[in-house]
């Protein structure tokens, strides 16, 4: 440690730290532009000059490594002096449109100007103007005369996302932040950009012009996506919401958020949102009244099961639906007497329940990980800040191998790639098995014809280093030998010292396992459930037909159902279902999301439901009073959420004690799995809040998603 004097405080810190690292912590701030704790260091813009005892003149903070005994003054006059000959220069060039600037109320430029700008200036000559460049649906770069160069989102670009998209050309004040050859920015990250500018040359091209910062509430959130959990602030006028931002957890997603989570919230406004319950009758949709529709439903799912029996009916539910909801469509499936609910809906292997698959690991210690295998995951699209995790890994040395069934561009550097069909997954990850018993000098533990030397290089670097982990994918989840694929990992986990663990599909696939929304004493699966087994349906939140491995074919056999409801924020499903229950989207209703590493994660809504629609769990309840069930009566989510976790909210912050990634099959051969490549749901197809987001489906992975589908 190296102790400084910082205006008069002494402040211990690292050696090799920065002055301004040395301010952070004792509390002090310096102005700045291009210093952002998450970048390296620029020392670009200048504005962070102090007064450094001995120093001829003013230095850097940003740049100035600390020294034993350095006396520092971030307010003397000569520092002052320096940061206000900065500013001037600055703002030479920078033009006069505050007043129309979309960034007004939040930049950092503007903030600074008040205390460190003149009132005047002595420059007379003509301002530079920089050409509008047009890089794509999300981010906007019409105003980019605004930019003062501090090359934070080059950096972002280079250091975070992995893909240098930005970059500086020309010099003196000609330069220029471009995209050189005119491309668009498709970093899935991207909207970070706008975050981290501190000017109003990069702005959100969805929310450009719709409010003023101080006209907006403030509201904490979840993100309802991946299973990452980011923490938002949703930003609220006039009961719609307007801008999705990052609220900083350094546990969970550090400052940024993926565009998925910044950008969907555009759905929640469009023309598909369903507002009113709906029935269909003689073949056409009609608005009804919520009684209407809720007695409809209960007459119904009593003929049912009078006339087919209690098994004839099930629930699909969506893994993004929240664990109150979960659990509920459980209660009120079991209380009618079936077992038949599952939020399995992409997989091709349904084994019995053994503990809750989780991460294996926290979600802050993949940015320490030294070696990591990736089974069945395009990580950079399924789990952008999880990939990003890895990323910031691998440039401290960390070793990325992968197994996969094609070649993905991960922006990072892969050491070992075995690309191999889905089906010979098992085969590639018995071979590493088997190379990692021969380093070890112990009996393999499952045959193989023989051991290719990319299985050799990946045990050897398992069986270096202290942090590793093994990852499992969305496509080994989905795997067809799922149970397989864990016990081959789970054995060379145990060998190497590697955690093992899925990345988890959706926002809540802990959740709802945790919530017992899968078949518990022998039901039915979502697999036999989509192949028409059911008389009746209850589809919380999905559509199946995008949603589950059946695909189109969950059409034909939904419509052989004597009757589906779809519990929907949309107008979805509307082919094969009978009846519309408009529920609130995560922004309208307060519940509980579980991620990845089992962090518990409770939030309320944001806005007033829109129309008439009505929170999932509590149209749940009602249903359930409606059909005489017992221990349906909740006054709120957190008494739902009580009665799951035994504990009152904010008493429970994860499941360490359900959390178990145990195989249920031991690995006795190398099996061949089907053909068929596992269902996964590209970035901008996860579910139904990203499918409606306009500007998320104009991005290249969005057309690139539809184009494929509709090959």
């Amino acid at each position: 440690m190296v102790e400084i004097e910082l205006d008069g405080k002494k402040v211990e810190v690292s050696e090799g730290s920065m002055v301004m690292h040395a301010a952070e912590k004792a509390g002090t701030y310096i102005p700045h532009f291009c210093y952002h704790k998450k970048l390296s260091i620029a020392a670009n813009c200048r504005m962070c000059l102090v007064d450094v005892e001995k120093a001829p003149k003013a230095m850097p903070a940003c740049a100035t490594p600390v020294t034993q005994g350095m006396i520092v003054r971030t307010k003397s006059e000569k520092a002052i002096k320096a940061q206000q000959s900065v500013m001037e220069f600055l703002l030479i060039n920078h033009p006069l449109d505050c007043p129309i600037c979309d960034q007004g109320g939040e930049c950092q430029l503007q903030d600074l100007a008040v205390g460190y700008g003149g009132s005047t200036s002595r420059y007379e000559e003509e301002k530079r103007v920089v050409p509008v460049k047009d890089v794509g649906p999300l981010i906007s770069m019409q105003e980019m005369t605004r930019c003062i160069h501090c090359t934070r989102c080059v950096r972002f670009g280079q250091e975070v996302a992995g893909v240098m998209e930005l970059g500086m050309i020309n010099r003196g004040e000609h330069s220029e932040i471009t995209t050189v050859l005119g491309d668009t920015v498709d970093s899935e990250l991207s909207g970070n950009m706008i975050d981290i500018c501190p000017v109003g040359a990069l702005t959100s091209k969805p929310f450009r012009y719709s409010a003023r910062t101080w006209e907006l509430s403030r509201r904490k959130s979840v993100s309802p996506h991946d299973s990452t959990g980011s923490n938002l602030i949703v930003q609220v006028k006039n009961h719609k919401v307007m801008r999705v931002v990052p609220f900083e957890n350094e546990e969970v997603n550090e400052c940024w958020i993926a565009d998925r989570d910044r950008f969907s919230y555009e759905s929640l406004n469009g023309e598909e949102r369903l507002t009113s319950p709906m029935l269909k009758q003689g073949g056409e949709w009609k608005e009804v009244d919520w009684q209407t529709a809720l007695e409809y439903v209960a007459n119904g799912l009593r003929g049912i099961k009078n006339d087919h029996g209690a098994n004839s009916i099930g629930a699909l539910v969506s893994p993004h639906s929240t664990l109150e909801e979960l659990y509920l469509a459980g209660s009120l499936v079991r209380g009618i007497g079936s077992d038949n609910v599952d939020y399995r809906l992409r997989n091709s292997e349904f084994e019995a329940p053994q503990g809750v698959r989780w991460l294996g690991t926290s979600i802050a210690s993949l940015s320490t990980l030294q070696s990591v295998l990736v089974v069945g995951s395009n990580l950079r699209k399924d789990h952008p800040l999880f990939a990003q995790r890895i990323r910031q890994a691998t440039r401290k040395g960390c070793a990325v191998n992968v197994i996969n069934a094609s070649v993905h561009d991960w922006a990072m550097p892969v050491a070992q790639a075995i690309v191999a069909p889905s089906a010979l997954w098992t085969d590639a990850l018995a071979q590493i098995a088997a190379a990692v018993a021969a380093e070890k000098s112990m009996p393999t533990p499952i045959a193989v014809e023989s051991v290719s030397e990319g299985a050799r290089a990946v045990a050897a670097s398992l069986l270096s280093g202290e942090r590793k982990a093994i990852l499992l994918g969305n496509a080994a989840a989905h795997h067809a030998n799922a149970s397989n694929l864990l016990a081959l990992a789970r054995f060379i986990g145990e060998q190497t010292g590697a955690s093992v663990g899925y990345l988890t599909e959706a926002a809540n696939t802990v959740g709802a396992q945790w919530a017992k929304a899968q078949p518990q004493q022998g039901g039915l699966n979502a697999g036999q459930m989509l192949q028409g087994a059911l008389k009746a349906v209850l589809l919380l939140n999905t559509e199946p037909e995008f949603d589950s491995s059946a695909g189109a074919q969950a059409k034909s056999a939904l419509n052989n159902a004597q009757m589906v409801v779809t519990m929907s924020p949309f107008k979805a499903n509307m082919e094969f279902s009978d009846v519309l229950l408009p529920i609130a989207p995560f922004s309208e209703t307060a519940g509980t999301f579980v991620n990845a590493e089992g962090r518990v994660q409770s939030f309320h809504a944001v806005v007033k439901p829109a129309g008439d629609a009505r929170p999932a769990w509590k149209v749940l309840r009602v249903l359930g009073n409606l059909m005489d069930l017992q221990d349906m009566n909740y006054e709120t989510s957190q008494d739902v959420l009580a009665r799951i976790t035994g504990k009152q909210a904010g008493e429970v912050t994860s499941v360490p004690a359900e959390l178990l990634n145990n195989a249920t099959k031991a690995p006795l051969k190398a099996e061949k799995a089907p053909s068929a490549e596992p269902c996964v749901a590209s970035i901008y197809q996860l579910d139904s809040l990203v499918r409606r987001a306009p500007s998320l489906q104009l991005t290249a992975d969005g057309r690139a998603a539809l184009k494929g589908a509709a090959q």
